[in-house]
């Protein structure tokens, strides 16, 4: 039996060839300095943070360069497949709003012209490659059973040589086609690897996008490229994949970097250009005096869900993501404050060649300056949309109080330098509490907040003097001189130059007393502009926790 007569053997159901698929994946139809990328996860799992940064510098890239951003799914490894995993791809996709033009759009559908874009559904095409190694001698069967691989392991372990099924240890490679026909005729399983033409002695060049240069020895492992199952492994599929996809770029998780010897290999033996490659890196997470990989089982902020139930806004999250995709990225946006993210132009060449840090502080900070330039309609829409989904109580509340909502969400909103009260929507409640009667009255006298240096005495001696000249008529200004003037009479100065000049002979500063009727009606010491918030509560609603406050 020849090399030609095996392929028919091995599969005999296979009937087209590699110039089928060429021919039926023509060259695409773009400009010359359009990208093609892919974001291609397996559904073994939910969608986590350092997917979401994989797939938007896919996308960017794409984007920015007129190109194609594809959306495949590689689902070959069907045992760990997780029910839900494809959806949540799809949705996560969404939400961060990245539009892929191809792909898997839903169960059984897809956009575009190249598909399938599940590599199940790819069967026939990968076969259809195998068997055309298997006919050129490059691919062959083999029979080894898992118990016989872990004796040349351990084998190869005991005399210290790299472990591998390769030259001598590579005990299939050499069968007669007869001893193949006769394994095959008696059920045996087998599964199908790459014949290597590889030599360790040798050394590949290499110039990755993101690392640079690199140089690294042949790939010399006879790999498996089908598995028992008929469905072929990533290393297969995805040389297949990104050639006849007319993938130009394969931008990719730097865990993937010791897998390109063979990558390269399989375009090679394949007969195929490879595309670019640039592996970004890891990201990182400080923990103590050390960096670690951010992980999935100790660290809520690596589920894309945490970022969802926190309330972070999508844009807060991406020019955060942006922010560690290119380091220059915080400058672009203190240079166009006003300008979408989509025109900063990313660079795979200036990413980091070592680990991306990830920092929740920084990401409060960035979140905080965004919900700051926000509108307070902008504000409220979201908020609201929040909370329909992850706090029940403060939905029905801002539903109720939607005008007055609307009136808190604009305070120090329309200034040069707006408020940076929030960084998500879960902080919202707590920050705004004292708008709500129904919050408000569920504090205690514990719950007070005064400023340094007052006790609980004076500060009601304090209001219960202030309820007789209060007057919510006149502007600001207005407001504030009669503040001022009741300051003085009960012995606070009126500024602070006054007081440090003679402090024995005053009780404070009028911005105590003005503090004291802060914490009154709000039980904080720090709060949006104070004459915004009476005028927002009214008189009588202001008297009410004026009285409320002498009583504790």
């Amino acid at each position: 039996m020849s090399n030609e007569e095996l392929g028919e053997f091995l599969f005999p159901k296979i009937e087209k060839t590699p110039k089928y698929y060429l021919e039926n994946y023509p060259k695409r139809e773009i400009k010359k300095q359009s990208k093609v990328v892919r974001y291609a996860p397996s559904p073994t799992g939910f969608q986590h943070i350092g997917g979401v940064f994989a797939a938007l510098i896919n996308e960017r890239i794409a984007s920015q360069s007129e190109g194609v951003f594809i959306l495949r799914i590689e689902d070959t490894d069907q045992k760990r497949e997780v029910e839900g995993a494809i959806y949540d791809t799809i949705e996560t996709m969404k939400h961060f709003g990245m539009d892929f033009n191809e792909g898997v759009t839903g169960e059984g559908e897809e956009i575009g012209g190249y598909g399938p874009y599940k590599q199940s559904l790819r069967k026939e095409i990968y076969q259809t490659f195998a068997k055309d190694l298997v006919k050129k001698g490059l691919a062959y069967p083999c029979f080894c059973t898992q118990e016989e691989l872990n004796e040349v392991r351990e084998k190869q372990t005991s005399i210290k040589v790299t472990p591998g099924y390769y030259g001598e240890y590579a005990k299939c490679r050499n069968l007669s086609l007869d001893d193949i026909k006769s394994h095959i005729e008696k059920g045996h399983n087998f599964i199908l690897r790459l014949k290597s033409p590889g030599d360790i002695e040798n050394r590949v060049e290499f110039h990755d996008l993101i690392k640079g240069d690199i140089s690294f020895p042949e790939n010399n492992q006879d790999i498996v490229i089908i598995k028992s199952d008929g469905l072929p492994t990533y290393h297969f599929a995805h040389a297949i994949d990104d050639y006849l996809m007319k993938t130009t770029h394969v931008i990719r998780g730097e865990e993937w970097l010791s897998s390109l010897p063979i990558h390269v290999q399989l375009f090679q033996v394949l007969g195929f250009d490879a595309p670019n490659f640039a592996h970004i890196p890891t990201i990182m997470k400080q923990d103590g005096d050390a960096k670690r990989k951010l992980s999935k089982r100790k660290d809520p902020e690596s589920a894309v869900s945490y970022y969802k139930e926190q309330g972070y806004p999508v844009e807060s999250v991406t020019e955060y993501l942006l922010n560690i995709i290119n380091s220059n990225f915080e400058q672009w946006r203190e240079e166009n404050p006003d300008i979408s993210y989509k025109e900063f132009p990313v660079s795979l060449e200036k990413m980091s060649k070592s680990g991306a840090l990830f920092d929740i502080i920084k990401l409060n900070d960035v979140s905080k300056n965004i919900i700051a330039k926000m509108n307070s309609d902008k504000v409220y829409d979201l908020y609201i949309e929040w909370t329909k989904e992850f706090d029940k109580e403060s939905y029905d509340l801002a539903v109720k109080y939607e005008e007055k909502l609307r009136k808190v969400f604009n305070i120090d909103k329309e200034g040069t330098k707006p408020r940076k009260d929030f960084e998500k929507w879960s902080d919202v409640k707590e920050k705004i509490f004292y708008f709500f009667d129904e919050l408000f009255y569920l504090k205690g006298i514990e719950d007070v907040e005064l400023p340094k240096n007052m006790n609980l005495d004076e500060a009601k001696n304090i209001v219960e003097e202030y309820i007789k000249i209060f007057d919510i008529n006149g502007d600001n200004n207005i407001w504030f001189e009669n503040l001022k003037s009741f300051a003085l009479k009960l012995g606070y100065a009126g500024d602070r130059k006054t007081f440090k000049k003679d402090p024995e002979n005053y009780k404070g500063m009028v911005s105590d007393v003005a503090g004291v009727i802060r914490s009154s009606i709000t039980h904080r010491t720090n709060t949006p502009d104070l004459y915004t918030i009476i005028q927002i509560m009214g008189k009588e609603k202001v008297e009410e926790r004026f009285k409320r406050f002498l009583n504790l």
